[in-house]
C-alpha cells in the first residue's frame, strides 16, 4: 500500500489546528500538524515510505529493526529533517538529538518528552529483559496544547504514574515483547488517557482490552496497527 491516503487516519482537534494521525502498522505512525509532518519509527513492512510526505521530525524510540529501519528513515528524511533518537541509536545512525529518559527538548515548535520504557517481567531465555531499563525511550509530545504519548516497547511500568494531562495514548500489546490486554488496561487504568489506542498488537485480542477498559470513561479506538 504505497498511497498514504488509503491508510485509517483519525483527527484530533487543537486549539491550534487540527492533528491528523495515520495509522501506518505495527508501530509506526505519521502525524501531521501546522504543515508539519512528524513520522514516528518508520519501518518499511508496514508501508512504502518513498511514497509518503517527507518528515520534518523523525522520532525513534528504540534501535529494534522494527523500529529503527534504516532504509524507511532515509526514505522520508531530507537535509531539513531533524531526528530524535535514543541513546543506543547512534549504533546505526551517524547524527540525532540524543534523548534520555527523563529529558526534554523542544523541535520543530513541538515538546518533546522522553520517557522510560522497559521490560519488568518479559526477558530472554539469558534472562536479559527484551527492553532494559533505561535505553529506549517513550515520547509524550505536546501538539497545539494537547498530549500524545507514544509508549515505544514497554510495560505497565511504574512511571506511568508520572503521566499527567494525557489526551491521547499509544500503548503496545503484544507477546512476548510488551503487553498483555489485562497489562495495557492497568497501565490505562494508571494514567487514565482520554483516548488510547494500542498499537504494535499483533494478533493479539484486541476486543479483550475494550471489554477490560468499558467502565473506565477511556475511549479505547482499535485501528489496524498489528
Amino acid at each position: 500500500m504505497s498511497n498514504h491516503e488509503s491508510y485509517e487516519t483519525d483527527v484530533i482537534p487543537t486549539p491550534a489546528g487540527d492533528l491528523k494521525i495515520t495509522f501506518l502498522g505495527h508501530g509506526s505512525l505519521m502525524l501531521t500538524f501546522g504543515g508539519k509532518v512528524i513520522h514516528v519509527d518508520p519501518y518499511s513492512h508496514v508501508a512504502d515510505y518513498s511514497q509518503l510526505p517527507k518528515a520534518d521530525l523523525i522520532l525513534i524510540t528504540h534501535e529494534h529493526s522494527d523500529h529503527l529501519d534504516i532504509t524507511a528513515l532515509m526514505q522520508v528524511r531530507t537535509g531539513k529533517t531533524e531526528l530524535v533518537i535514543n541513546q543506543a541509536s547512534l549504533k546505526l545512525v551517524k547524527d540525532g538529538i540524543v534523548m534520555h529518559n527523563g529529558e526534554a527538548c523542544g523541535v520543530q515548535g513541538i515538546s518533546i518528552e522522553a520517557v522510560p520504557a522497559y521490560n519488568i517481567l518479559h526477558k530472554r531465555e539469558n534472562g536479559e529483559p527484551f527492553h532494559p531499563k533505561g535505553v529506549g525511550n517513550g515520547y509524550v509530545l505536546t501538539i497545539g496544547s494537547k498530549k500524545v504519548y507514544i509508549a515505544g516497547d514497554t510495560e505497565n511500568i511504574p512511571e506511568l504514574k508520572n503521566l499527567q494531562g494525557i489526551d491521547v495514548a499509544f500503548l503496545p500489546m503484544n507477546l512476548p515483547f510488551t503487553m498483555t490486554p489485562e497489562m495495557v488496561a492497568d497501565a490505562a487504568r494508571t494514567f487514565h488517557p482520554r483516548i488510547l489506542y494500542p498499537y504494535h498488537f499483533g494478533n493479539t485480542n484486541t476486543d479483550l482490552l475494550v471489554d477490560l477498559l468499558k467502565s473506565e470513561g477511556i475511549e479505547v479506538r482499535i485501528r489496524m496497527m498489528a
